[in-house]
Parts: structure tokens; C-alpha cells; sequence
């Protein structure tokens, strides 16, 4: 590069010039002056506006002469640059000080389109924001002579240059080392022609094989093929230098939705098998070559990478399928020219049916036979069938969460009433035991609602100190339902087996997660063993890349002997929807959510397998010894005989009519004055009256009209110390952010019993 003998630091940018209508307006205030001085009778101020005059005259004439000089020192400058940029085969511009483009050298003007406009548009489709990178050499320019910068691009790295030639002036090179010796890219060493195109159909690159098709750099691909759309594995035309050129279309799609095309000569019959296909060889496109019949009679370095399989002679069909017809009748459509237009994705056979292709024909040559274009979509398919199957999970959560807060509605009215008829009745009645099953079947049925909303939305863990003899025993029936009779279930338990700080109804998740993993490896039958234990560490374990600390744990094992999981797999087994069932059998998230449960329980969860031997899962959970109170049972107990109390009011809002009767029996038969409303206008009204006193609020979260934390904070404006309760058949944390904001709040899931409502209401009151 030529350097210019600049000073450092020196620039004539540092005095601004005005501008042509400033030096104006500066001489029509000379000339006024002046005219102001020859009229005017006072000596005095005429004297004044003389000089004010002259003043400005002088002024202006100064501004003139170094604005002449500046223009006449510019031109110069710019033919020193034309001189300079001239035989540079690298890309160079000259530019004023505000980025407009003076002039280009030819290489320049085939790479950036052109003299005229400014240096930002010209860069904008190579590199996000040219602008701010541009005015920041600019400036270091004017500061120490000279600027230098490597800019990260779409397809590599720019080095762009810059030195102030005084005047205003600055020459600019824009090397493009993506395409310097040694690095170029694999079709410029082929001298294929290749291009790069954006998501619009811009045209980031073409190397110097496409160039030199099409007799110099085009900016869509408009420009560059006769007809449109491209149709990779097609032959189409370009427009070449001399007239339009066959050519055989590949592509390979590329990050950010851009496109590599490699313009490849067309395959004839004469030439497919010699020096024709010997030319895309090593092409890193995979491309095979078939006739009607699907037997192959070429593929290329990259097709047989892919499909190792994919020798002269084999048949398309023993490499793929998916088609979900033979594929000689696709083949020989495309040949005739009756297909669908489009590729098609199919599965691979053998020891590739774990990878998916998508597969074009193009248009067949003059013996009928085909190319197909492959590109492995293995990773795309993929991530479509995650995303499908997330969609497919959220709206059986959705469903299975409006169920379950509706099933909780009647189930709340049911044992509620239940609770009412069980007051009247004593145990020496005949009809208390049928009451007391129901009661129980009801207690039943909302677990199995509280599994349900697990399933179905992130909960908060309610941890408690549990027996996992307990535990177990109460989940036995519903396990046994899920194994079916082909599958014995076995439950062995340590007689000294310490407790466990858990969430109850989580872990009882993650062990039906564990057995019906171990069912559905099994499908001819087997044992399933559940085995607790003691596991007392005296020094930390290491494994799996975990860690786990001494002391002493309570070990969960799972234990089947079905057909177990290959090595390769093992370390995937707890990835969300990654699954080793065969398609449509399983989500993918069984596993790993029982092992975020188990992590978030502050326990580990490990796998041994070995292919038709059968699986073992291991928990390790914190243990505790015996807490001094006694355990709670699942076993629901009659309510308790009533306390009377004659003080607090009480505000009852619930739009499930059933539900609102049973709750405000429950609070009168505590002796509590019970005022109902059906929904949240009906309670606003009641409250606008001022004389009334309310103690407490007792509201459903989610109703027709405004919902239960909204008109709380609409009534707490005027009563900030009324207690409340929010009732609901959801779980708390779809509403845990409002309520946070709602001070002197707790929250009762539905279905409550009777001492459970009049409790928590007697307890907020008496706070």
C-alpha cells in the first residue's frame, strides 16, 4: 500500500468551512451593513456599520479563498488516489470526510457495484452496521494519519485500511481475506462455480469460477439464472458472458437461512460415468445418479460418506425409505415428469435408520435417468418432532388442567357435603361407614387430580417429612393397575429405613415415571423390583460426574429385566425428549423429570443397563431420622366436632353455586355471620356499602368477569386490613406473583374439607 506523508495528528478538518448558503447569508449581512452606513445621516453609526460591514466582507472573502483552495487541493488529492487505487487489484475507495464515494478502482466497482453513493451502503450487504465501524477509522484517521480494522462477515473476515490525504480526502482498501491464497474455499480450488445467496436472494459471494461465468459479480439471483425459482438437482440456465449455459444445480443450505449454489456442468449419458462425474467427485455436495428402476449407477465421495452403502449396482430402496409408497413408482414419475415438485424426506435403512435425508430428482436426461441431490436433515426433522411434541405436551397440559380444576370443583362439593352428613351421623350408625367410603373415594379421586395438574404445569414442592414405607404402600394399587398382569411388581422394604424430606405427591411421580419405564421394557412380562435402603457413605462418591457427599442416604432402587439400554445411550437417557422407545411410544420427558425432581429434593439419580439384561435406577435421597411427631396417614378421619364461635364476618365469593352452599354452612356452623356473592362485581357491591364491617374475604382465584386477586386489590383500597383466602381448583403457582402483592393472603387448593376451610378462616381471623 502507498503510504502518504501525512504529519500525525495534522488534518485541515480540524477549522469547519461554512457552507456555501452560510457564506451567503454572512455577505448579505456584509452588503446590508455597508448600504446601512452609506444611508444612514449619524456619523457615528454609520461609522459603526462600516466597519461591521467590512468586517464581515473580509470575513467572507477569507472563507471563500480557503474553500477554493480546499476544492482545488481535493481534486488533486483525488488523482493522486486515482493514481494510487488504479492498478490495486485489491478493492479500494476514495471518500470525503461524510462517507460520500469521490471514485472507486475497477475492483471495487465489481465487487461493491459502482462509483457514486457512500461507503456504508456500499459495505451495508457484507457486515451488520458499517456505519458506526467506519466512522471510528474515519475519526482515528484524522487523529493519527492512518486506520486499520478486521471485520467479521457472513462468509469471513474483511480487512479494511484507511488513510486522510489531506483536503478532506480519504482512501480507503477493503481486502477480502476469505479469498487470499491458501484460503480460499473449497469450489475456488475446484474452480467450480460457486455462490452465495441470502434469504432474499442477495448475493453475499461468488468465487472466481462464477465470476468468470458470468462476466462479473450480479446481486440477485434474478440476475443470474433465466428462470425462477432455483431448483437445486435441476438442470437450469445462467446467463453466462457469451449466452445462456446449462448447468446442473446443487445446493447446500447454510446457517442463517443463506444458501450455497455450486453451478456444476450437466451430466450427460456419454460422460456420466467418466470424466463428467469424476468433476463433482469431491464435490461436498452428496449426489448420486439413478436410473428409472432406482438402481444406482454413480455417487459422489460426499453420497457415499453419507451412505456408505451407496455402491454402482445397489438399489435406492435398500438405502432408504419413508416414502410410504415403492420408491420405483416415485422414480418413474420424475422420470416421466409427473412428480411433485419438492423434495422428499426418507429414513435410512440398516445402520443408518437413525438419519433422515432430503432427497431431490431433477429433471431427467435423454435415457431417462435421474440425480438426486441428498442433505442430511437428520438434525432439522429432529428438532420439528421436539417442537411438535412440546406442542402436543402443552396442549394436553392445558386440557388436563381446565379437567382437573373443574373435576376439583365437584369433588370439593362432594366431600364437602359429605363432611356435613358425617356431623349428623355417629359411628354406631348404619349408614356412617357407606359415608366414610365415599369421604374416602373422594380423597382418592383428588390425588389422583393432584397427579394430574403435576403432569400438567410446573408446581412449587411442598416438602414434609415422609416413610417411603408409607409412601410406597399407599401408591401400590395404582402401580399395579399401570403394570397389567403380565408384570409382577415386587416391594421390598429396610425395616430401620429412615425418613426423607420430600414432596409426597412428586416422588410418588418420579416412581411411576420409573416403573412404567421398566413395563414398557418388558413387553412379554418380567418382575419389577422396588427396593429401599439405608445407604450410609463414609466418603464422597464419585460418579457420572457427579459428586456425592457423605453421610447418610435413603436409596431408592428400580429394577427390571427387560431389554435394557445400549452404552451409547446411557448418557442421554435423562436429556428432555430424548427417548429409546420406537416412535409414537414414548414423550421423552419421563426421565427427565424425574430427575429434575430428584435434583431439586437435593438427591441424585443414577442408571447401570446392559443391552437384554435389564435396567437399574438408583435414587439417593437425603435421610433423616424419625421425626418426634407422628407421620400423617392417607386414611381422611371424620371431621372434628365443631367449635362455636360467634364473631368475625365473613365475605364468600365462588361462581360454582354447589361449592358456595357447603363452604357457607361450614362457616355459619362455626358461628361466623356468612355474606355469599356469586362473582366479583356482586362483592364490590356489597362492599361499597361503608357501614358494613367484613373480617374476611373467602374468594375463588379464577371466576367469570374480574378474577379473585383482582377484585381483592380493588376492595383492600378502601379496607387494607381485611384478611383473605383464595381458594382454588388450580395450582398456587399460576397465580404466586399476584398474591405475593396481596399482603395478609394464604391460599386453600380445592377440594378443601370442612375443618380445613373453617380452620384456615378462624386462624386468619384471630390473626
Amino acid at each position: 500500500m502507498v503510504e502518504i506523508d501525512l504529519p500525525a495528528g495534522m488534518s485541515d478538518e480540524g477549522v469547519a468551512l461554512p457552507s456555501p448558503g452560510q457564506l451567503a447569508s454572512i455577505l448579505g449581512a456584509a452588503t446590508l451593513s455597508l448600504a446601512g452606513a452609506a444611508l444612514t445621516p449619524d456619523g457615528y453609526m454609520a461609522l459603526s456599520l462600516l466597519l461591521v460591514g467590512s468586517t464581515l466582507a473580509c470575513v467572507a472573502a477569507m472563507f471563500a479563498l480557503r474553500r477554493l483552495d480546499r476544492l482545488r487541493r481535493r481534486r488533486q488529492m483525488v488523482r493522486l488516489g486515482q493514481r494510487i487505487l488504479g492498478p490495486d487489484m485489491v478493492p479500494g475507495f476514495l471518500s470525503d470526510a461524510q462517507g460520500a464515494i469521490l471514485d472507486c478502482n475497477p475492483a471495487a466497482a465489481q465487487r461493491f457495484g459502482g462509483r457514486g453513493g457512500s461507503l456504508t451502503t456500499a459495505l451495508s450487504q457484507h457486515f451488520a452496521a458499517p456505519g458506526r465501524t467506519l466512522t471510528r477509522l474515519r475519526q482515528r484517521a484524522m487523529r493519527e494519519g492512518s486506520a486499520q480494522d478486521m471485520v467479521a462477515t457472513r462468509r469471513g473476515h474483511l480487512r479494511i485500511t484507511v488513510s486522510g490525504l489531506g483536503a478532506g480526502t480519504y482512501l480507503w482498501r477493503v481486502e477480502d481475506l476469505s479469498e487470499r491464497p491458501g484460503t480460499g474455499r473449497a469450489a475456488d480450488a475446484l474452480g467450480l462455480p460457486m455462490l452465495t445467496a441470502g434469504p432474499s436472494g442477495t448475493i453475499l459471494y461468488m468465487n472466481g469460477a462464477c465470476r468468470a461465468l458470468i462476466g462479473g459479480r450480479a446481486r440477485t439471483l434474478e440476475a443470474v439464472f433465466e428462470r425462477m425459482p432455483v431448483a437445486p438437482g435441476q438442470v437450469q440456465q445462467v446467463n453466462g458472458v457469451s449466452g445462456p449455459v446449462d448447468t446442473l444445480v446443487a445446493e447446500i443450505p447454510a446457517a442463517g437461512g443463506r444458501r450455497e449454489i455450486y453451478l456444476l456442468p450437466p451430466l450427460s449419458p456419454a460422460r456420466s460415468g467418466g470424466a463428467g462425474w469424476s468433476e463433482v467427485e469431491i464435490l461436498p455436495v452428496p449426489l448420486l445418479r439413478l436410473d428409472r428402476q432406482g438402481q444406482l449407477l454413480g455417487a459422489n465421495r460426499a453420497a457415499r460418506t453419507l451412505l456408505p452403502a451407496a455402491e454402482p449396482g445397489a438399489r435406492l430402496s435398500d438405502l432408504l425409505e419413508g416414502l410410504g409408497r415403492p420408491l420405483i413408482d416415485w422414480l418413474a414419475e420424475a422420470a416421466e415428469g409427473r412428480a411433485v415438485p419438492g423434495p422428499q424426506f426418507l429414513k435410512g435403512r440398516g445402520s443408518r435408520q437413525d438419519r433422515v435425508l432430503q432427497v431431490t430428482l431433477g429433471e431427467p436426461d435423454e435415457e431417462g435417468c435421474l440425480v438426486a441431490v441428498l442433505h442430511d436433515a437428520t438434525e432439522y426433522k429432529s428438532l420439528e418432532a421436539q417442537f411438535v411434541q412440546a406442542q402436543k405436551m402443552q396442549a394436553i397440559g392445558q386440557l388436563a388442567g381446565g379437567v382437573a380444576h373443574d373435576f376439583n370443583n365437584l369433588l370439593t362439593a362432594i366431600s364437602g357435603h359429605c363432611d356435613l352428613l358425617l356431623l349428623r351421623h355417629d359411628k354406631d350408625d348404619q349408614d356412617y361407614g357407606d359415608l366414610i367410603q365415599i369421604h374416602q373415594n373422594a380423597n382418592r379421586a383428588a390425588s389422583l387430580v393432584g397427579q394430574l395438574l403435576a403432569y400438567s404445569r410446573k408446581q412449587n414442592l411442598m416438602f414434609e417429612q415422609i416413610d417411603l414405607r408409607d409412601t410406597l404402600s399407599d401408591l401400590t394399587h395404582l402401580l399395579n393397575r399401570l403394570v397389567g398382569e403380565k408384570v409382577v411388581l415386587t416391594l421390598n422394604h429396610d425395616p430401620d429405613l429412615c425418613q426423607v424430606r420430600a414432596d409426597r405427591r412428586h416422588l410418588e411421580q418420579v416412581v411411576m415415571n420409573l416403573v412404567v419405564n421398566a413395563r414398557d421394557a418388558m413387553p412379554e412380562g418380567g418382575e419389577i423390583q422396588v427396593e429401599t435402603d439405608n445407604f450410609d457413605l463414609e466418603r464422597p462418591l464419585e460418579r457420572d460426574r457427579a459428586v456425592v457427599p457423605a453421610g447418610l442416604w435413603v436409596r431408592i432402587r428400580v429394577t427390571d429385566q427387560g431389554c435394557g439400554i445400549p452404552a451409547e445411550k446411557l448418557p442421554k437417557v435423562f436429556e428432555p425428549f430424548y427417548t429409546t422407545k420406537r416412535p409414537g411410544e414414548g414423550t421423552g420427558l419421563g426421565l427427565s423429570t424425574a430427575y429434575g425432581i430428584v435434583k431439586q429434593s437435593g438427591g441424585y439419580i443414577f442408571v447401570d443397563s446392559e443391552p437384554e439384561r435389564g435396567s437399574c435406577f438408583t435414587l439417593l435421597l437425603p435421610g433423616r431420622d424419625a421425626a418426634p411427631e407422628s407421620v400423617g396417614t392417607t386414611t381422611p378421619e371424620p371431621p372434628k366436632p365443631i367449635t362455636r364461635r360467634s364473631d368475625g364476618v365473613v365475605l364468600l365469593v365462588e361462581d360454582e353455586a354447589p361449592v358456595r352452599a357447603f363452604a357457607a354452612r361450614a362457616l355459619r356452623l362455626r358461628g361466623l355471620t356468612v355474606i355469599e356473592a356469586e362473582d366479583a362485581d356482586a362483592a364490590l357491591s356489597i362492599l361499597s356499602d361503608p357501614a358494613l364491617k367484613v373480617d374476611i374475604f373467602v374468594t375463588d382465584v379464577i371466576m367469570p368477569g374480574k378474577d379473585g386477586p383482582t377484585w381483592v386489590r380493588e376492595a383492600l383500597v378502601e379496607r387494607p386490613d381485611t384478611q383473605v383466602v383464595f381458594v382454588s381448583g388450580y395450582a398456587e403457582d399460576t397465580f404466586a406473583e399476584q398474591q405475593a402483592e396481596i399482603p395478609n393472603s394464604v391460599f386453600l387448593p380445592k377440594p378443601f374439607s370442612l375443618t380445613d376451610l373453617a380452620t384456615t378462616v378462624q386462624t386468619r381471623i384471630a390473626c
